[in-house]
């Protein structure tokens, strides 16, 4: 199934009130093991950064000790978290402004689990639990939908079908004016790829472009009007090797889709909103305990500003080659700060990115990457690190104190001069520029000879 429809409206319903209490919420430990002791891989249990997320010792992935509510007892012991805080089975029932009207049953168990419901959120409430594995309020689901008739059609949790361990669920939300269908939005779990390449490609396309802004306080995560994903606690999803980490990511309308400002603020909250109460869902279905809170505040919705030839993408050291700089000038830069990611698009005088660069700090989602930095096009050598350089695209993996990080420069369309040499032009520099900002230099990176 695709990461997201392609329905959409101009229907806005307001900012979300994001909850007061602020950063991310528990730690959050992983499921027993079969002898009682504390889940997640054996080689991995912390959060996406590999940092450990369990009742003690937890780090957020920005390497700051994670806040228990309540704080340290007496004896200096981490009080315990919570267990589940699922609502009981009344105050889901007393909440619910749903009716829900069930598909046949047949169809539901040939589905295998999977079920289209619908309801209107103004009607009497029946049995069953909240959209999206019991995770979605009402508000929430008012703020994206309105009071409009919708449809779900909910996959249950589960591995993949394969047996390969990439795949959890979907869950698919849709908004209906009569007959007509106005809004979708699409949610998916499932843990990315690294060992064969297939996240490296189209799920960067959408959820590490520029538009995109860190989920900040700690979350790891990042958000835009139109997408959104939050990593899962690998305490909780464990992680094996040359794997990127178990994601929850939510889509509504084209990927990238450039509207207001003041739309895009609205969207992106209540966006932002679904896929913290999404995430905190599924780990409740995944037997973990704790939560992520929703952020206090977003940064400023990305937007084009005019190209800094002298400090490409706002990175000091980085210039642009003087034989781009009438055509390129236009940047727009997005993620950064204590995020996972910081993403650059440049392009010319319509909206259309030409180049994307990337820097992945996260070590876990920079293993997405590990087949394009070892196994296509040509080798590229660096001070601390390796990469490839591959037509349109260009991977450089370094080691630094924090981990692996990956650079990454991939050219989306030709320039007036036309080919795509863009991406050995840029990678240089860029590498360069970019780890010294990080605090992972010097990186001088070697390109292969013509």
């Amino acid at each position: 199934m695709e990461n997201a429809a392609n329905a959409g409206d101009n229907g806005h319903n307001g900012e979300r009130a994001m909850d007061d209490e602020g950063a991310v919420g528990a730690r959050i430990p992983g499921r027993p093991d079969a002898d009682g002791s504390g889940g997640g891989d054996s080689g991995d249990g912390g959060s996406p950064d590999g940092a450990e997320l369990a009742v003690t010792g937890g780090r957020s992935p920005d390497g700051a000790e994670l806040a228990v509510p309540g704080g340290a007892g007496p004896d200096g012991e981490e009080p315990a978290v919570p267990a589940s805080d699922r609502p009981s089975f009344v105050r889901r029932l007393l909440r619910s402004r749903t009716a829900r009207a069930v598909t046949a049953a047949g169809l539901a168990g040939a589905l295998l689990g999977a079920g289209a419901i619908a309801w209107r959120t103004d009607t009497l409430p029946l049995l069953g639990p909240a959209p999206c594995w019991d995770s979605l309020g009402d508000s929430t689901v008012s703020q994206l939908f309105g009071d409009r008739r919708i449809e779900v059609d909910e996959q249950s949790l589960q591995s993949g079908r394969q047996g390969d361990g990439l795949t959890y669920g979907q869950c698919r939300i849709t908004s209906f004016k009569d007959d007509r269908a106005l809004r979708q939005v699409t949610v998916n779990v499932h843990q990315l790829d690294g060992l064969r390449g297939t996240d490296a490609r189209q799920w960067p396309q959408e959820f590490l472009a520029a538009g995109m802004v860190s989920l900040g306080e700690g979350l790891p995560g990042m958000a835009s009007a139109t997408r959104g994903w939050l990593a899962l606690p690998q305490s909780c999803t464990g992680r094996g090797d040359f794997s990127g980490p178990t994601v929850v990511d939510i889509g509504m309308g084209r990927a990238g889709l450039d509207i207001s400002s003041e739309l895009a603020r609205e969207d992106r909250v209540a966006l932002t909103g679904a896929l913290v109460e999404t995430a905190n869902g599924v780990i409740r279905s995944f037997g973990c305990s704790g939560s992520y809170r929703s952020p206090r505040t977003l940064p400023p919705v990305v937007t084009w500003q005019d190209t800094d030839a002298a400090a490409l993408c706002g990175t000091k050291g980085f210039a642009l080659p003087a034989a781009y700089r009438k055509e390129l000038s236009s940047t727009r830069a997005g993620g950064g700060g204590d995020g996972p990611a910081r993403v650059c698009e440049v392009g010319g005088s319509d909206p259309e990115p030409v180049v994307r660069m990337t820097t992945v700090v996260d070590p876990a989602l920079a293993e997405i990457f590990s087949w394009d930095a070892l196994r296509s096009g040509a080798p590229v050598k660096g001070t601390t690190g390796y990469g490839k350089l591959a037509g349109n695209r260009s991977v450089y993996r370094a080691s630094c104190q924090t981990g692996p990080v990956v650079f990454v420069v991939e050219q989306l369309r030709q320039t007036d001069r036309g080919g795509f040499s863009l991406t050995a032009d840029l990678l240089p520099g860029y590498v360069a520029a970019e780890a010294e900002r990080i605090g992972c230099g010097p990186q001088k990176v070697t390109l292969p000879r013509a």
